[in-house]
């Protein structure tokens, strides 16, 4: 049996820099030793760029670069396997395999967005221990340590949000370490969640208040207190929820939740009271304020992203795939639309006076609608993230219909009538719902036969200032803090252009969380962490048909039930609150058990 080993060779640098002359000049790069490395300011700032590029979950928890990230698909995976939506692309492979896991798939085999990081960690863990005798400054030292203390913080924060209690490895390993350093047992998940924590405390003031330009990208101190407003809120959820298991290693015990909550709330009340960040509201328009949160680069609500430019990834770029893919046609495959939001997202978003959005199903199948008249008054949100029917973009409007209605009734699905094709260009078999949120509407959709499709420059947002927002109102609330947690909730609905509040409780919260956030990765990690995914993951989702009306021009209605095929049972299990560790990793190390439910 092939033993499991924590030890990682010093990896090559050449792909990293190979287009630094400076850098090139030097001896060859396959032979660097220790005194090298370590020795040149050019190549520890390589190093720590190699371990941002290995943070793979900054790209919306996508497993790895280029085809295993944000340049193909696995970056959407974590909204399919939420009650957000469905990938489209019904004949094709690659968009459905992942998505199966939200089927009841996930076994003790895994394959589910992993991330086991310590290859990154025994890198970052190098970096920390030799930086401070390194010939770099020692205040850009202190800065670069804070940075990769971040990383570090940031891997285990991956980790343990999938799998609970992880080893804990601080320090790098060395062959003649005991025997139970090199195969480690797992430590407790509140052990875990208490290191983040900390290295938070330890590090967040040594690092800027705001990055300088030729910096963007770095964490600034708000981005540190943005992991820790995130990682205690989960920690909080989960001792209030979760049950304790295994002695620990997986759950933490209720009576730590409170003090938890506190710790989310103070990190994320520092944000607030900084004066660094604020919600985005620069444009009058809210359907156009919203969508330019996503679009205008470095703006006052952006606290952490992953950069993007426009130069295609396969060229030596770094754009991504969110135009091409998610946009609707035309586009250079005849595809786009790649993910399909679910009805019940688009009914989440309320009316501007503050009434639930939820359509009257039955009303709606039957007699004829116009769009308008379908989503009057919705919440400007809905218009910003989704897009269906008479949508405006690029100067017409998106035609979803699928059939016409004669006079006499009958549907006629082929041909044309009156000059108006029986169907529209849309993928009118899905739901009929896209995103819209991250597109820019100038981006040309058309490329992409040489795998030129990779060139979107918009900046994943990795924190943004209004889920400082949410989680300090989540943790407000549970804390007993209602004042303030209103306040919150109400800040969100100001900028969104709907009615305040008058009142709150929780799922007022978990629903304007829902909204505020939908399609950023965030619904998936939440219903987890309150526990409530085995109900709400478990259930049949539904699409909308379009049905043109030939003599009026308005459309039928047509509800689909259960999308996602009727043989595609959303099923998700007790054991599925965390994720396998796996037989590949318990078998390189004995000492690593299992998680409860897999076998």
């Amino acid at each position: 049996m092939k033993k499991y080993r924590l030890i990682v060779l010093l990896f090559s640098f050449s792909l990293l820099i190979s287009c630094n002359k400076e850098v090139l000049d030097k001896q060859p790069l396959d032979i660097m030793s220790d005194v090298t490395v370590w020795g040149d300011k050019a190549l520890i700032n390589a190093y720590l760029s190699r371990c941002y590029s290995e943070m793979y979950f900054f790209a919306n928890e996508s497993t790895g670069s280029g085809w295993s990230g944000d340049s193909w698909l696995d970056n959407w995976v974590v909204n399919e396997v939420s009650d957000e939506c469905i990938p489209q692309w019904r004949d094709f492979e690659d968009a459905l395999s992942k998505w199966r896991y939200k089927h009841g798939k996930l076994t003790i085999s895994g394959g589910l967005m992993e991330f086991w990081g310590y290859g990154t960690i025994r890198k970052l863990n190098e970096f920390i221990e030799r930086v401070p005798t390194s010939p770099i400054e020692p205040d850009v030292a202190k800065v670069r340590v804070a940075e990769a203390r971040f990383l570090r913080a940031f891997a285990y924060f991956a980790m343990v949000k999938r799998y609970g209690g992880v080893p804990l490895i601080t320090k790098v390993q060395q062959p003649t370490d005991p025997q139970d350093e090199l195969y480690p047992k797992r430590d407790k998940e509140e052990a875990v969640y208490d290191f983040i924590i900390s290295e938070i405390n330890a590090i967040a003031n040594d690092l800027p208040e705001v990055v300088g330009s030729s910096d963007l990208g770095r964490p600034s101190k708000y981005a540190a207190l943005a992991l820790k407003s995130r990682a205690a809120l989960y920690a909080g959820s989960i001792a209030q929820f979760g049950n304790v298991q295994l002695d620990g290693i997986v759950g933490i015990p209720s009576s730590k939740s409170s003090s938890y909550y506190q710790a989310a709330y103070d990190a994320s009340k520092a944000i607030m009271t900084g004066g660094k960040h604020s919600l985005y509201n620069a444009n009058a328009d809210k359907v156009t304020n919203f969508k330019n949160i996503f679009l205008v680069k470095n703006n006052s609500e952006v606290i952490f992203v992953k950069r993007h430019d426009n130069v295609n990834f396969f060229a030596g770029g770094n754009g991504w795939n969110v135009d091409y893919f998610q946009a609707p046609r035309p586009n250079g495959w005849g595809r786009g639309l790649y993910d399909g939001a679910y009805l019940e997202l688009a009914e989440a978003f309320e009316h501007i006076d503050g009434t639930p959005g939820t359509l009257d199903r039955n009303a709606i199948q039957q007699g004829l609608w116009t769009t308008e008249a379908l989503w009057a008054n919705k919440d400007p949100r809905f218009f910003a993230t989704l897009y269906t029917q008479d949508t405006p973009w690029k100067g017409k409007k998106l035609d979803f219909h699928k059939g016409i209605r004669l006079a006499d009734g009958t549907i006629q699905t082929d041909g044309s009538v009156n000059g108006r094709a029986a169907n529209g260009e849309q993928d009118y078999d899905g739901t009929c719902i896209g995103f819209m949120k991250y597109l820019n509407e100038s981006h040309d959709n058309m490329a992409g036969s040489n795998g030129s499709w990779p060139d979107s420059d918009q900046d994943w947002q990795i924190f943004r200032y209004a889920e400082i927002l949410l989680n300090y109102a989540e943790a407000a609330f549970e804390l007993g803090k209602t004042s303030d947690a209103l306040d919150a909730i109400n800040q969100i609905r100001s900028r969104a252009g709907i009615a305040a509040l008058t009142s709150i409780d929780r799922e007022k919260i978990r629903h304007e969380r829902r909204v505020e956030l939908a399609y950023e990765g965030h619904r998936y990690w939440d219903l987890r962490r309150w526990r409530t995914a085995g109900t709400d993951l478990s259930k049949w989702w539904s699409g909308i048909r379009y049905i043109l009306d030939a003599q009026t021009g308005k459309y039928q209605i047509k509800i689909v039930e259960k999308i996602d095929g009727t043989s595609n049972v959303p099923q998700f299990r007790q054991e599925n609150y965390y994720f396998p560790i796996t037989l590949s990793r318990t078998g390189n190390n004995p000492n690593l058990v299992e998680n409860p439910g897999y076998k």
